[in-house]
């Protein structure tokens, strides 16, 4: 088992380091990788904004990146839940409080997704017909 596993291990890193030396030593522009400095100021954009030119949207596009962002956090959260709670359970070894703490969790979790989904609908219904679109 370990010995496969170690097999394995050393297969990957050989083909990630082959992969990076293909990287650094692709020369399709003649001078390597990186781009001649001419000595102008590079503009980086808004970071706000993902095209980087001028807000599309205004606040209401940046609070809808923070609610999405959020909302990617808290699934996250979930499916941590989620795994933790089968693993409690399934690590029980018979004992009911471990079962039942386990069972308690994955339910929790599906009722927190629940809750939250919920409340995602009803802000985007209220943002969208205050906004008007």
């Amino acid at each position: 088992m370990y010995k496969k596993l170690i097999i394995f291990v050393v297969i990957f890193f050989i083909m990630l380091m082959i992969n990076t030396a293909n990287a650094q030593t692709d020369n399709s522009r003649g001078e390597g990788n990186l781009p001649e400095y001419t000595g102008e100021k590079v503009d980086l954009g808004n970071p706000l904004n993902k095209g980087g030119g001028p807000l599309d949207g205004g606040v209401p596009a940046i609070i809808g990146r923070v609610i999405n962002a959020v909302l990617g956090i808290v699934g996250s959260l979930a499916l941590l839940m989620f795994v933790y709670g089968g693993l409690l359970w399934m690590t029980a070894g018979g004992r009911d409080e471990k079962i039942t703490q386990g069972k308690n969790i994955i339910i929790w979790a599906t009722l927190g997704l629940v809750v939250i989904f919920a409340s995602y609908a009803i802000v985007k219904l209220l943002l969208t017909s205050l906004t008007g679109g």
